[in-house]
């Protein structure tokens, strides 16, 4: 029965520490996962620009043996051309998995209910699964453990703060989300990271004070303005300007690593002396993107 990744909601610690645990050996011992997807055909599926996720996913799945097609939607949303029914028929056909960056969470639930190869979220306006086990896969490394790991996301309450609470509640970590009022997160999200971080040992919590973030290990950040979200740099700045992730808030914090999804804008939501200081761990989550989607493609391919 094929299986798809569309958030982290419904996984056991277990299974998302495998993983993790995975990505890492995929990392290490490349040479024994060079044949991992031989003969198998990726396509990806992008109604949104994309570097991080378009290289990562292609380099990835070369290095693992596998062919990546990219398909970008031409300027229209999947399913304007074609139902999206009769695309996820018509690629299963052909290809074993799809990937999907997207704008809303529904295309993939209604592709992944068409196809009959697995559907892999690589982005949409709920979750961002495959950002979120890089990161805690880069934290692993440079804390050792994720488990009460504290981290202090700040900024809009987005899609990569919900897969970070999922991912962090059943992993054990203290995750912290801080943003300006009126740009909370999800609260249904929050409810389910709260349930899933009773059960397994995490802790989440949600502030509008930045002092939410003292004690924490790692300071998060994300663009301000999600992308194809409308907003104006100059009517948000004076509410998020307070939440900017610079040396004064790191100092203040104790936190000694700032991680950022990227792409970033420097000076806005974090400075450059940040950005570009000892702590930054934006280069490793990057290059982690690769080691944490081939163990994805690697477990739901078998």
């Amino acid at each position: 029965m094929k299986q798809d990744l569309l958030s982290f909601a419904m996984f056991s610690p277990d299974q998302l520490m495998g993983y993790l645990e995975l990505a890492q050996e995929v990392k290490n011992q490349p040479q024994r996962y060079c044949q991992a997807l031989a003969g198998k055909s990726v396509v990806g599926l992008f109604e949104k620009p994309s570097l991080r996720t378009r290289v990562s996913f292609d380099v990835g799945i070369n290095k693992l043996g596998g062919h990546f097609v990219y398909l970008d939607s031409q300027n229209d949303k999947l399913g304007a051309r074609e139902s999206l029914k009769d695309m996820g028929a018509n690629l299963s056909r052909w290809c074993d998995a799809i990937v999907a960056r997207v704008f809303s969470h529904q295309t993939l639930i209604e592709l992944a209910d068409a196809s009959s190869v697995p559907v892999i979220n690589a982005l949409c306006d709920t979750y961002h699964p495959c950002q979120a086990l890089a990161d805690y896969l880069t934290i692993k490394e440079t804390l050792g453990d994720v488990r009460n790991a504290k981290i202090a996301y700040i900024g809009d309450g987005n899609n990569v703060t919900h897969s970070l609470l999922l991912a962090g509640a059943l992993l054990g970590a203290d995750v912290r989300v801080i943003t300006p009022k009126g740009h909370d997160v999800n609260q249904t999200v929050f409810q389910l990271a709260a349930g899933l971080a009773a059960q397994h040992g995490g802790k989440v919590s949600q502030s509008h004070d930045i002092a939410l973030a003292t004690g924490c290990d790692v300071i998060y950040t994300d663009t301000w303005i999600s992308m194809g979200a409308g907003s104006r740099y100059e009517d948000i700045a004076p509410i998020f300007m307070p939440y900017q992730v610079n040396e004064t808030l790191m100092q203040n914090s104790g936190a000694q690593f700032v991680m950022h999804c990227q792409p970033a804008h420097r000076e806005q939501e974090i400075t450059s002396a940040v950005m570009d200081g000892k702590g930054s761990l934006l280069l490793d989550q990057a290059e982690n993107r690769m080691h944490a989607q081939n163990a994805i493609l690697i477990n739901l391919l078998g």
